[in-house]
């Protein structure tokens, strides 16, 4: 931690990002979204367009450069998208489309906390939609919430699509995408049964109460916000001037939707869900590393291991440390790699496994480990 709500993020925190954004960017290129990347670094007036320069005054690091000009730090992106849209975009025939970027985003939180949870600095993927028609926005909104579950269920998580206040960024009704997780700073109630789910701060009944869609008892519980959909409708045409003519030559707003996604507290978020008292239980789709090999008795069998599963693509942390096994083991279990790999005198010809979520190790060769892994 650099800083209370800033944090540095070493190589194996890294390479979960890197996992995390990969899954992200292979959802959002399924929906035909194109990637691109915005400045951070922004001038005020773009921002007086909406008038949000003042309404965000509390959330946006604003500040004057050099020569005295009014600058800002990127909390969110629609401004700058939509002025690059109106310039561009001069024909119906070009709706509707999407881009989205992965980018690191700030926010003056007074009181940051939960580490990244909620940070200052922190990395989001924001994707925005533009259309003709309400019909085909409503289409594409909807097909990105299948988009978000696929991207959820990726990596590990069950996600619960609620119904929610737009916030700072719009007045309509948004949806935001809730894990249940005692860590979280949000609280819902949801059905025990069927998808129903809603902010508590907007639901009209409360736990124990009859489902109003299926009448199973419903539950409130706390969870952890990571992500969040809005559909703006028309409000950045009127504020920004964005029109386009239709087929029959009428003047028509651009119509735009925005899609977050917290990666880095995607992070965080999988750390809560997957842990015991001894460390992380990393899911095998966003792991650093899918296989961590103890070296215990410092010869060259596990050099050669080593060398092996490198040949087969196979990503894999290679702790030959001259530390106590004791320490190598701790280790293991705090990092909570998928496959745990020990070679030692007692393994002989073979290797003992052990996948981090079980009590029980085994012995086997390492051909049939390879062979089990790559299926």
């Amino acid at each position: 931690m650099l800083q209370a709500g800033v944090y540095t993020y070493l190589p194996l925190a890294w390479r979960v990002i890197k996992k995390i954004s990969n899954i992200v960017r292979e959802e959002m290129d399924a929906t035909g979204a194109q990637e691109m990347l915005m400045p951070a670094l922004q001038s005020k007036n773009i921002w007086e367009e909406t008038g949000r320069w003042e309404t965000l005054k509390e959330v946006m690091y604003q500040f004057k450069d050099l020569s005295e000009k009014d600058m800002g730090l990127a909390a969110t992106h629609e401004e700058v998208i939509y002025d690059l849209v109106r310039r561009n975009i001069n024909s119906y025939k070009e709706l509707p489309f999407a881009v989205y970027q992965i980018q690191n985003k700030f926010r003056s939180e007074l009181r940051p906390k939960g580490g990244l949870m909620r940070g200052r600095e922190f990395c989001m993927k924001d994707l925005y939609s533009f259309h003709l028609s309400q019909a085909d926005m409503d289409g594409y909104y909807n097909g990105m919430i299948e988009s978000y579950q696929k991207v959820y269920g990726r990596c590990g998580l069950q996600s619960k699509i609620v119904e929610a206040s737009g916030g700072m960024f719009t007045k309509k009704f948004s949806h935001e995408f809730q894990v249940i997780s005692e860590a979280g700073e949000d609280k819902i109630i949801y059905c025990t049964e069927c998808d129903f789910a809603k902010n508590s701060e907007i639901a009209e009944s409360g736990a124990g109460q009859s489902c109003p869609e299926c009448s199973a008892p419903l539950a409130e519980g706390k969870s952890i916000e990571v992500g969040n959909i809005f559909q703006f409708g028309d409000k950045y045409a009127k504020d920004m001037n964005g029109y386009v003519n239709d087929e029959a030559g009428i003047k028509q707003p651009i119509l735009m939707a925005s899609y977050g996604i917290g990666i880095s507290r995607l992070v965080a978020t999988i750390v809560e869900i997957y842990h015991d008292e001894k460390g992380i239980i990393w899911p095998e789709s966003v792991a650093p590393f899918r296989v961590h090999l103890l070296s215990l008795s410092q010869d060259k069998k596990a050099d050669k291991i080593y060398e092996q599963l490198l040949a087969e693509d196979i990503e894999v942390l290679y702790d030959d440390r001259d530390i106590s096994n004791g320490e190598k083991f701790a280790d293991a279990d705090l990092l909570g790699l998928p496959y745990r790999l020990v070679v030692s005198a007692k393994t002989g010809d073979q290797i003992e496994v052990k996948k981090r979520a079980a009590t029980e190790a085994e012995l086997v060769s390492v051909d049939d480990f390879i062979e089990s892994i790559k299926k």
